[in-house]
């Protein structure tokens, strides 16, 4: 196993979904991300394909009835299978159509290892059908939840109510399920203890959660506390750091992407 194969089973797989229509954003990636999965929406295919080579384990779900003309996608997804740096990205097809010969070239022909979904009108099949898609294809491994190390200049903190008032500290990972967090001044916590009202601030939303201290370590010259998120914690305490962590890591990959060279010579054809 490599050492990419190792942090992967430890941060899961990224989902890109190229092309997406307005529904497959506002409804499918939104009820994935919400299931913890790493996704992301890209429109431009030729970006893509250079940044998978930085994520070769990455998956991608073509939507082949937007975006590119049919003969571009074939042509697209065969450089992405032929390339020895992407040849382990897995890749399957949306479509808005049953087409018995598209399905035959994708899925009979080519082999992709991703399926070929269709929209329907009962969407939940259709996420549910995706959602297994995703588990045969071991997209979380390890990862239960989806966690972000914010950038220094993001501010996101803290304060723990102790003794009638409160300690500051600045949060360096943030999970649904917990986080961890330094602390300007070391507190004398106990191991096992649940806190009522702790105050997050993540960049402009402020909510209260609940949380128990799971333990410490020792990083460089501070001392990094852990804290778990307790169930009881409000859903829309818990929805406002998903959301959070989406777009913090929408940010960085756009910026990914942006950077991403675009060759001189097109790869695909636009429709």
């Amino acid at each position: 196993m490599t050492e990419s194969d190792n942090i992967e089973s430890l941060v899961g797989k990224k989902i890109f979904f190229l092309h997406p229509s307005v529904l497959i954003q506002k409804k499918i990636i939104e009820e994935l991300a919400q299931e913890e999965f790493e996704v992301y929406s890209v429109k431009d295919e030729v970006k893509l394909q250079q940044l998978l080579r930085k994520y070769p384990n990455s998956i991608v779900f073509a939507n082949i009835s937007d975006g590119m003309k049919e003969s571009a996608w074939e042509h697209w997804i065969q450089s992405i299978m032929k390339d020895s740096k992407t040849a382990r990205v897995g890749i399957g097809i949306i479509a808005y159509g049953e087409d018995a010969n598209l399905r035959q070239k994708y899925i009979g022909r080519l082999k992709l290892r991703c399926g070929y979904t269709i929209i329907k009108t009962d969407l939940s099949a259709v996420i549910n059908q995706l959602t297994n898609i995703l588990g045969d294809m071991n997209a979380k491994d390890r990862r239960r939840y989806i966690r972000v190390l914010p950038d220094k200049d993001t501010n996101i903190t803290l304060n723990l109510p102790m003794n009638g008032t409160f300690i500051n500290g600045v949060i360096r990972e943030i999970s649904t399920a917990g986080f961890s967090c330094t602390f300007e001044d070391e507190p004398d916590l106990i191991r096992n203890t649940h806190y009522t009202g702790i105050q997050i601030c993540l960049q402009t939303e402020s909510f209260q959660i609940q949380g128990m201290y799971f333990g410490s370590r020792k990083q460089g010259t501070k001392i990094v506390y852990v804290f778990l998120v307790d169930q009881d914690t409000a859903p829309d305490a818990q929805a406002k750091i998903r959301e959070f962590i989406r777009l913090h890591l929408k940010s960085r990959m756009d910026s990914e992407l942006g950077a991403a060279a675009t060759p001189s010579a097109a790869l695909t054809t636009s429709a």
